[in-house]
């Protein structure tokens, strides 16, 4: 189950620029997977199927190929500095 929301969000993620962080289009059909109530097949199928989707996109994804760390690790100090100001922490 897993597996497959990690290569869902994978897929989302490449396509649209943004973590997916609601799965409630296929929340029924994972919970299924989890409990065992899918065939093993039947999930392989959909994994080999989100593999090539996942490939696809990122064929064709308009994410840089590398993220911007200098901004990343500003936002990190930033948020940091926030979270222990006195402020914050009232």
């Amino acid at each position: 189950m897993h597996l497959i929301r990690l290569l869902l969000s994978g897929v989302g993620v490449l396509k649209h620029g943004f973590v997916p962080l609601i799965a409630d289009r296929y929340r029924d059909r994972l919970l299924a997977i989890r409990r065992g109530d899918v065939p093993w097949d039947e999930v392989e199928r959909w994994r080999l199927a989100l593999h090539r989707e996942l490939d696809e996109a990122l064929e064709s994804t308009a994410l840089p190929e590398h993220p911007d760390y200098q901004r990343a690790n500003d936002f990190l100090i930033r948020a940091r500095r926030l979270a222990a100001s006195p402020e914050y922490t009232r």
